[in-house]
């Protein structure tokens, strides 16, 4: 198997789509919490900063989803296939939540009439919830496997993604994106609104605490599987600790009014998390559980070795272009927002 650095393509592969992923659950998932908030705010200008905040942004954290999704499908087709035949719906519902979205940003502002900005401001709110639910759901069935059968294809029930497990991953997802959402709400906002983000975070951060922590408890007694690669290799357990640490650190820095390192922190969390349950589900990707030989891992779902080698020399040449992106477009939006003739 041809190798780069002593590490076989695949499981490069498996990382660049790991790091594209969490890249996408940091940036849009700030956004999408900042949306879930949107309702919460009662004076229109609260309303119109919380939009103008994500404004510049928020479309170009998607390309990081478009990035994903594309990986997926190049790298691992067969478990593109198999994880979107399994949960056509809740994609279907997650890419009619993102049209909904834009359209409500787009469209909010272009007429002044109350009951016009209110549909758009419902709109808005629900998608964005909806979205981080609907992320959520997807990973926890993930988490938990699916019915693949001996052809690779999915043959369970086409409703099979709603179930307990799903949602409680579902909410602590939400639960942490809008912990994401209001620290960066708090660095982008001034006066009355930036004084309610403040109560809103730690708000946001006891949700996050209590259904995170009621989803791993869940986890650990009914998915025991997904802690044996810890069990096996003890100092791996740092990954969980730095998690912990990191979320304990966000309310410390709030306190201290060290808001831009409560968002890092809050952005080690998301990518902690996202570290763990990749190196869970290691080498495996969609774990069957009609039979766990029919198990979807990276070496028998992926793509031929030279279009590995390829596609990974088009992602180490792309991949930092778009970050440059992201990070220049962030520069240039910094600071508080504004209010202008061009805001939404």
């Amino acid at each position: 198997m041809d190798t780069f650095l002593g590490i076989d393509y695949p499981t490069w592969w498996y990382l660049v789509l790991g790091a594209v992923f969490t890249g996408y659950a940091i940036l849009d998932g700030f956004d999408l919490g900042a949306g879930a908030w949107h309702l919460f705010f009662k004076k229109e200008e609260s309303r119109r900063i919380a939009l103008n905040a994500v404004g510049p942004v928020w479309d170009g954290n998607e390309v990081w989803l478009v990035i994903g999704g594309g990986a997926l499908f190049a790298g691992f087709p067969v478990v593109y296939a198999s994880v979107f035949s399994a949960m056509y719906i809740p994609f279907m519902l997650f890419l009619a939540c993102l049209i909904f979205r834009a359209v409500s940003i787009e469209f909010r502002s272009k007429e002044p009439m109350k009951w016009w900005r209110k549909l758009w401001d419902i709109s808005y709110c629900v998608s964005s919830t909806m979205l981080a639910m609907l992320l959520g759901i997807v990973l926890g069935n993930v988490l938990q496997g699916m019915a693949i059968g001996p052809d690779k294809e999915f043959d369970g029930n086409w409703l099979g993604f709603i179930n307990p497990y799903a949602i409680m991953v579902g909410i602590s997802t939400l639960a942490l994106f809008m912990m994401h959402g209001a620290i960066y709400l708090i660095m982008k906002t001034e006066g009355r609104l930036f004084a309610r983000m403040i109560v809103q975070a730690k708000r946001a951060i006891i949700f996050f605490l209590v259904s995170f922590g009621i989803t791993t408890i869940f986890t650990l007694i009914y998915f025991p599987h997904l802690s044996d690669r810890f069990k096996e290799n003890p100092a791996f357990f740092i990954i969980p600790l730095i998690a912990f640490l990191s979320i304990a650190n966000i309310p410390r820095l709030l306190t201290k009014r060290k808001y831009w390192y409560a968002f890092v922190f809050s952005s080690i969390t998301v990518a902690m998390l996202l570290i763990i349950v990749a190196f869970e589900l290691y080498p495996t990707i969609i774990i069957s559980t009609s039979d766990p030989a029919n198990s979807l891992t990276i070496y028998n779902a992926s793509s031929s070795m030279k279009s590995l080698g390829i596609m990974l020399t088009i992602a180490a040449i792309g991949a930092p272009l778009v970050a440059i992106y992201t990070g220049f477009v962030f520069w240039t939006f910094k600071g508080k927002v504004k209010m202008d003739e061009m805001s939404y």
